[in-house]
């Protein structure tokens, strides 16, 4: 795999000091959980870290393909309010402190946010988006906005009219979409933690390609207030992290509740099971052998594996075009139509497919769609969670995605297939990364289901290490 000087920023999470030991440049990459309990214990001061963080975004040669803006004076407000609230004993909660990164579809006050495409040049919104004000309210420091696939339309990251975020193995590749920026900005240390946001498989898919965390939350848990939509009908909010443990904390940082008791984690009698249909389909060779090695020490741990096939899968991908693309159109249509030269010709594409969806058609998709939900349900109810690779690619490759429009079709398709399960089926679903680089193991699991999935992915995580 490729190199360069910004890859060799990236440090090793599990070598990490844990004592009072640290240097500032160990903060970098420690867990969000790491951090947040050295605030607590009072051997990192908010200031220091976040001046730590800015300083090694400022430096990185490759930061200006992560960010879109940094925001250094609201990173340095919330951090002297934060270092004020642990010296007083008043912390908000385990986060509080913590800096992170935000998408930028996520309005923040005063700061532009576009989407990642020019037809949104200069949008300034007045206001924090929801989830930015519940994040802000739990200690969160805001580090700034990242780059992201245009629109949000992509599961490749790859955005030539802005950005293309690096993927941190491979320098010649993509970093996945469209959360790539977000992924980028915590697996090159330069983030505690990132929101992003998961349409298609958003968060999971560079969550998966650069070795990290992904929680797809639940359709409709967070608030997508003063989120910049793609698909409202499918859009969530979810975080991307080095551990469970942070996005279980995230989680609960970005709905102000009560964060999963990840404690007496264990696999023994728990039941999974790999999901046969499409899911295991034309699997490249190393997500295929990453995830028959989880799998094996899934069984090790005490977890037991069944297979299983749910035929009417393949009715709900039949309706996944009309149904994203129309959703995407019924939103995005006076931009694009303003002004589509501005517009990446392949996500122009992709969004204008929506344009001769009838009416008719997407309600009756919408129908069939639910009735395949329940089909699902009842036959997922008897595990704790349906399992299978992330992606069944490894990350494409950037020159060839530019030059080789037919490759760009058939990779995007490819990428998002596998976790586009959990949004038709209106899932909570989780990634988490496995031994072999840039190959994840998914767990999804039914509707609300966060803490129980989180615990399981703790025990699962346990078992990978």
């Amino acid at each position: 795999m490729g190199s360069d000087a910004g890859l060799s920023m990236r440090g090793s999470v599990a070598s990490v000091d844990k004592t009072k030991g640290t240097t500032m440049q160990d903060w970098l990459w420690m867990t969000a959980a790491d951090v947040g309990r050295g605030i607590g214990a009072g051997t990192i001061d908010p200031i220091d870290l976040t001046e730590t963080y800015l300083a090694a975004i400022n430096a990185h040669p490759l930061s200006h393909r992560i960010y879109t803006v940094v925001t250094h004076d609201r990173a340095r407000s919330e951090a002297k309010a934060s270092s004020m609230r642990a010296k007083s004993g008043q912390r908000r909660g385990p986060l509080d402190g913590v800096p992170v990164s935000w998408k930028d579809l996520i309005d923040s006050a005063g700061i532009t946010t576009q989407a990642g495409t020019r037809l949104m040049d200069g949008r300034v919104p007045d206001t924090d988006a929801d989830v930015l004000v519940a994040g802000t309210a739990a200690g969160l420091v805001c580090l700034g906005k990242t780059h992201l696939s245009e629109i949000a339309f992509s599961g490749l990251g790859y955005n030539p009219q802005m950005e293309t975020p690096p993927c941190v193995n491979d320098a010649d590749a993509v970093p996945g979409g469209s959360s790539s920026g977000a992924a980028a900005s915590v697996a090159f240390g330069l983030a505690a933690a990132a929101v992003g946001s998961d349409t298609g498989g958003s968060v999971r898919i560079p969550s998966a390609w650069n070795d990290l965390v992904g929680l797809k939350t639940t359709h409709g848990r967070i608030t997508l207030n003063g989120v910049v939509p793609l698909c409202l009908t499918f859009d969530t909010i979810g975080p991307l992290c080095r551990s469970v443990e942070d996005a279980g904390l995230m989680l609960a940082a970005l709905e102000g509740t009560k964060p999963a008791d990840m404690t007496g984690l264990s696999l023994q009698g728990r039941r999974f099971a790999i999901l046969d249909t499409i899911a295991m389909d034309d699997l490249r060779d190393g997500p295929r052998d990453a995830f028959n090695t989880a799998v094996d020490r899934i069984k090790a741990a005490g977890g037991t594996v069944d297979h299983i096939e749910i035929r009417d899968l393949h009715a709900a991908f039949a309706m996944a075009g009309p149904l994203f693309c129309a959703d995407a159109y019924g939103w995005w249509k006076d931009h694009v139509e303003a002004a589509p030269e501005k517009m990446f010709p392949q996500i122009l594409e992709r969004v204008r497919a929506g344009r001769d969806v009838l009416a008719a058609d997407y309600v009756a998709h919408w129908i069939k769609l639910r009735e395949i939900r329940e089909m699902y349900a009842h036959a997922t109810s008897g595990f704790d969670a349906v399992i299978c690779p992330t992606a069944p690619i490894l990350p494409p490759n950037l020159a060839r995605l530019n030059s080789d429009p037919d490759y760009y079709r058939v990779e995007n398709l490819l990428a998002l297939r596998n976790t586009r399960i959990g949004n038709l089926m209106g899932l909570a679903s989780l990634t988490l990364p496995t031994p072999t680089p840039s190959c994840g193991i998914m767990l999804n699991g039914p509707a609300g289901s966060e803490e129980n999935l989180l615990r399981l992915g703790g025990g699962v995580a346990t078992a990978l290490a």
